[in-house]
């Protein structure tokens, strides 16, 4: 069956649930609440910290009670019961022993989360501007793009645009082919492409103000021995109500056509709308009181602003050039910009296109700047394209959006006393509020399950860098940079593209090398989450590969750290290792239980009760989280049929292995339409219903309830799930297309002959491909004159 993933256009066969390609149809049960959380945890209470420890002490106990009372006790009660039996009790133990582990560390790490929240502290904003105020170094975001809408990448260009950073670039690094020949997609190419120079035109005017308001403050500082307090406040407030009016004007103009649309508008731009507004609010106040904030505070407000409108906005595409690497994935791409980082480069047209030569490698006179660059990325001296270096980096999905200050809050965390070692840290994602699909709405609510899990990791030192959104010292990807040559040109892979989540990699990576990573204890940036069932396909049956063959390097860098005097300690090996295998242990342990008919004798009620803090822990921390209790019944049934893409993702893990090939990189698809599935991973969750009917039919004619029970229960979870996130009539689509898709046969094409050998003259000959490569056909050639020559011997 075919693997293929089918975009659905609106204007050939539909939408989901008959939407439009603009905004997708509400779907009953679908999330009612819009608004986003706190950005900072409510602090935990000390009941919720004693349950949660509780809740770890249970699981333990009645793991080792089911242990002690069913497994030992059978097989002590039964020695004569025979191998078949002895296999049975030993792997459904070990399958309940996977499965409880996974638990576990979930509590374990749940525990974490809540001591993280209950200790932090907001940084105050006054602190942060007095930090960054004549701040020197700068921070470079790197947003890959590859086939996206232009809508969804103008929300996350301009969330990083906005942010407050004294020494910002926004770089879109677009993978797309640079000349497509369909014309929707060239449309869709060129619209990207015009975002940077869009946004930087519509910038010009505030920053133009901005600036010019801190320059004349400035020179009335140096020129006046005292300034009028009052006077001073009154045109701070001018300049702070024209940003704020300048913000609120852009968010009227905003088509708010989905719930992203609106968190865009409102906590993007309304958020830092109100936030200037309440500085207003201060300085009115402290005028309304005849005082004043000291000289340098107000520097301080003014060299906010500038803050906000001064970024550098760029775009840049490597496939545009020949001596960049083209490896289709995500790594590649954040790879070339930061190997051309720091440099200055001469652009040299050769036969196989444009190649980027050191400056210390003169090229041919007249050459003009690169055309893979727009804006001021690079500065184009001349014939050299310069691109500056910076301290950090920030690496941004295109489906994500960051709050106002997070470059602010994450880079004072890598500048504070004892982070020094701290190569990466995030804020991991939450997912969009106002999901209008059912499965948007769980699939979120697993995100925001995962936020806190990741919140929790770094508590013990096990932190994992989740590639939507990181800030990183360019001083460790250095460290971790591997060179290699390919044809002729240098590689720097920095991020490792060994695997499909190369985040988890490079998270290793970094720990071999003395780095740590730490995630910032606040909700400050969002991503996108699969709206349909085919879009969720391909992200989980990424996220399902990789992890098996990277935990070799794991065990290298507790080695190495051993060796160091810097011993892994024993609760971080084992949250790591169950980040990187779980999915493994569970999608298999899963398929047994389901698939195994198990002698009713191991079930047991210690089982149950071992699995029950787990559940509701995730219950509780789905209320927290703005969602219902109730969905961890939801969620069950969204693992259910997800089982089939995890296994997917596992198993190509073992292909990986054996054969050493790189698995290739699919992109999430981030578009507003529908995306068909796979009919294999549609048809699946149909099997799973159908043999967990046939087991409850089973098991009810040998009077096994446990089993029978445990049956039905799978068979209605997972049809739910079929019907809430598949959809009846999507299944039939998808599944009609797969068939289409099996059935339908290229037709063959005639073997192409040798062509024919025909004479140029010097003015055909291609000279400049000939001078660039040699003759490529040299073996061919000369083999063809050995074989005349035998022919001429034998005559």
């Amino acid at each position: 069956m075919s693997d293929q993933i089918v975009l659905l256009r609106p204007d050939e066969q539909g939408t989901a649930d008959g939407q439009s390609s603009k905004a997708r149809k509400r779907q009953w049960g679908a999330e009612k609440r819009s608004e986003p959380l706190s950005i900072v945890h409510p602090a935990p209470s000390r009941r919720k910290i004693v349950l949660g420890r509780i809740a770890v002490l249970t699981t333990v106990l009645a793991w080792v009670g089911y242990v002690v009372t069913t497994v030992l006790k059978q097989l002590v009660d039964n020695p004569g019961a025979g191998f078949r039996f002895g296999a049975e009790t030993l792997s459904y133990l070990v399958v309940v022993s996977f499965l409880t582990f996974s638990a576990l560390m979930y509590l374990t790490a749940r525990q974490g989360a809540l001591t993280r929240f209950r200790a932090h502290r907001r940084v105050p904003r006054g602190e942060l501007d007095r930090h960054f105020f004549d701040y020197s170094e700068g921070i470079t975001v790197l947003i890959p793009s590859y086939a996206e809408e232009p809508e969804v990448v103008r929300g996350t260009m301009w969330s990083a645009v906005l942010q407050e950073f004294p020494d910002l670039s926004v770089v879109l690094l677009l993978d797309d082919p640079p000349f497509p020949e369909d014309p929707d997609v060239l449309r869709r190419l060129e619209a990207t492409r015009a975002l940077a120079g869009q946004i930087t035109e519509t910038l010009q005017e505030p920053a133009a103000r901005v600036n010019a308001a801190y320059a004349r403050y400035r020179r009335r500082r140096d020129q006046e021995p005292e300034l009028d307090p009052g006077t001073e406040v009154e045109r701070l407030i001018a300049e702070y109500q024209y940003a704020a009016e300048w913000l609120e004007a852009m968010a009227e103009t905003e088509s708010v056509g989905d719930h992203v649309d609106e968190f865009f508008v409102d906590l993007v731009l309304m958020g830092l709308a109100r936030e200037l507004r309440l500085v207003i609010l201060a300085l009115t106040a402290a005028n309304a009181q005849r005082t004043s904030p000291g000289p340098e505070r107000i520097a301080e407000l003014y060299a906010r602003l500038t803050w906000i409108f001064n970024a550098r906005v760029s775009t840049f595409e490597r496939k545009r050039f020949a001596s960049l690497s083209h490896e289709a994935n995500k790594a590649m791409n954040l790879n070339a910009y930061l190997s051309l980082m720091g440099g200055t480069w001469h652009p040299e047209q050769t036969a196989d296109g444009t190649v980027l030569r050191p400056a210390g490698v003169a090229g041919p006179a007249g050459v003009a700047g690169p055309a893979g660059v727009a804006g001021p990325a690079g500065v184009d001296d001349g014939d050299a394209l310069s691109i500056p270096d910076t301290t950090y980096v920030l690496t941004l999905d295109a489906d994500s959006m960051l709050l106002r200050d997070y470059c602010l809050r994450l880079v004072h965390l890598l500048e504070s006393p004892g982070n020094e070692q701290v190569a990466v840290t995030q804020t991991p994602y939450s997912s969009f509020r106002g999901a209008p699909t059912r499965i948007e709405r769980i699939a979120g609510a697993t995100t925001d399950i995962q936020h806190i899990q990741h919140q929790g990791m770094t508590q013990y030192g096990a932190t994992f860098w989740v590639g939507a959104n990181a800030v990183i010292r360019k001083r460790a990807l250095e460290d971790i940079v591997e060179i290699s040559t390919v044809g002729g040109f240098e590689v720097r892979t920095y991020i490792q593209d060994r695997t499909v989540i190369e985040d988890t990699e490079s998270s290793v990576d970094l720990g071999k090398h003395g780095w740590t990573l730490a995630n910032y204890p606040e909700r400050l940036s969002y991503s996108a989450t699969p709206p349909d069932f085919g879009s969720l396909v391909v992200q989980r049956r990424r996220w399902a590969n990789g992890g098996l063959l990277i935990l070799p390097k794991l065990w290298e860098q507790i080695r190495k750290r051993r060796g160091q005097a810097r011993p892994v300690l024993f609760r971080e090996i084992l949250l790591r290792v169950n980040y990187m295998a779980s999915i493994t242990w569970a999608s298999f342990g899963l398929l047994f239980l389901l698939a195994y008919p198990y002698d009713s004798r191991l079930l047991s009620p210690l089982v149950f009760l071992a699995a029950l803090p787990y559940f509701l822990a995730m219950g509780s921390d789905l209320r927290d989280c703005g969602h219902r209790f109730s969905d961890i019944f939801r969620i069950y049934g969204f693992n259910l049929v997800l089982l089939p893409v995890n296994l997917a993702g596992v198993l190509k893990s073992l292909q990986q292995a054996l054969t050493g090939d790189k698995i290739p990189f699919v992109r999430t698809p981030k578009v507003k339409d529908r995306t068909a599935a796979p009919a294999l991973y549609v048809l699946a969750p149909y099997l799973i219903v159908a043999f967990s009917l046939l087991t409850v039919w089973r098991n009810w004619e040998l009077g096994n309830w446990g089993n029978a029970a445990f049956a039905a229960f799978n068979a209605v979870m997972a049809a739910g799930a079929i019907r809430a996130y598949i959809g009846l009539a999507n299944s039939g689509v998808d599944m009609y297309l797969g068939v289409l898709n099996w059935l339908y046969v290229e037709p063959k094409k005639p073997k192409a002959l040798p062509p024919a050998i025909v004479p140029k003259t010097p003015e055909q000959v291609d000279w400049e491909s000939l001078l660039y490569h040699g003759d490529r056909r040299l073996n061919r050639d000369l083999r063809g004159k050995n074989d005349r020559r035998k022919r001429a011997g034998s005559a």
